[in-house]
């Protein structure tokens, strides 16, 4: 009896065993698909950070998640680019807060006149002032991360040698950047950057007002030889996501887009100023650029003369019930932060 008994139970095992290897493997969970707009070129850093950041995520989640990219405005067009990503036309998206003025009142404070030294301060101070305001302006979406361009300069083809030199001088600029120029005695010009360089050729303008980087990927140096380092302004830019796609993602994968999001704002302020130290070098073996440092006194005036702009974002912000003065203070105060870090 005890060997009849041993017998059956060593035939149930082996049953049991033959049945689990012929029961098929648990089906592996399918990819999560997104989509991700932007919309300049693929070659430009805004682009280049997306490519990155994907390639990061892919990684990272072992392949659990595929996004396709959409540079150049393939998918949605600049300025519709955050309500598409609200719509659902496009998961996520990375846009301009400037092309929408007043839309978003806290992260504007990072685009007024405030010399930053370099794209990485810029963005992490960014990053740090929309994590502590969490202002409405993005409670339709996700934030996955924050970055701004490096800050603008002068590029012209007459020296800009004080700020004498820029007195009706016509520039080819946009954004917060024109009442910046109006300020310091310049005229602005509105115009699409594909007609710029033709408009500097025929003296329509004399020059443009953005970051340096521009000197190689646009060949802005081609057609102005002079640059005058005055760190005018930065561009800000969000990488959104549509909030029922984010709420509908397993939380592994949240988390690692949540642990890159600030990883990602100094990779890209960092890229993007290596890149402009780049495009000067070239600038200058290529086309005998020249970069013009203002006198000390000039740089001064500079913050004399765009102090009205700061003043008036804090009077429009605080009738938003806003604290405009604290915003600036804030901004002011990390920016020291992030500018020490980086010494």
């Amino acid at each position: 009896m005890k060997i009849d008994a041993l017998f059956k139970t060593i035939l149930t095992a082996l049953c049991l065993a033959f049945a689990a290897a012929l029961a098929p493997a648990p089906a592996k969970a399918a990819p999560v698909t997104l989509t991700y707009a932007n919309f300049p070129p693929a070659s430009t850093f805004p682009c280049v950070q997306m490519e990155r950041w994907v390639k990061e995520i892919e990684k990272r989640t072992n392949g659990q998640v595929k996004i396709n990219t959409f540079p150049g405005g393939t998918l949605l067009p600049a300025k519709n680019i955050f309500d598409g990503v609200i719509a659902g036309t496009a998961d996520i998206g990375n846009f301009a807060m400037s092309y929408q003025p007043g839309r978003f009142p806290v992260s504007e404070a990072v685009d007024l006149p405030l010399g930053f030294p370099n794209a990485r301060v810029a963005s992490l101070v960014l990053t740090d002032l929309i994590d502590k305001y969490k202002p409405k302006e993005f409670e339709k979406v996700k934030i996955l991360t924050l970055f701004t361009c490096p800050p603008a300069d002068f590029m012209t083809s007459k020296p800009v040698r004080t700020l004498k030199d820029l007195k009706g001088m016509e520039l080819r600029v946009s954004g917060t950047g024109a009442d910046v120029v109006k300020n310091l005695g310049g005229i602005p010009i509105a115009m699409p950057q594909s007609e710029t360089p033709e408009a500097i050729q025929k003296g329509i303008v004399t020059g443009v007002v953005s970051s340096l980087e521009v000197l190689k990927d646009m060949n802005y140096a081609a057609y102005c030889p002079f640059a005058t380092d005055t760190n005018l302004f930065v561009v800000s830019f969000a990488v959104v996501m549509n909030r029922e796609k984010w709420n509908a993602l397993p939380s592994d994968v949240k988390k690692v887009m949540d642990d890159l999001r600030v990883g990602q704002a100094e990779w890209t302020g960092k890229y993007v100023d290596d890149h402009v130290a780049e495009a000067l070098t070239w600038s200058k073996e290529k086309y005998s650029h020249e970069v013009i440092q203002l006198p000390a006194a000039d740089k001064a005036e500079i913050r004399k003369l765009v102090k009205p702009m700061i003043d008036d974002y804090v009077k429009k912000v605080n009738a938003l019930g806003l604290p405009g003065a604290e915003i600036v203070a804030e901004i002011e105060r990390l920016k020291k932060k992030y500018d020490k870090k980086g010494k």
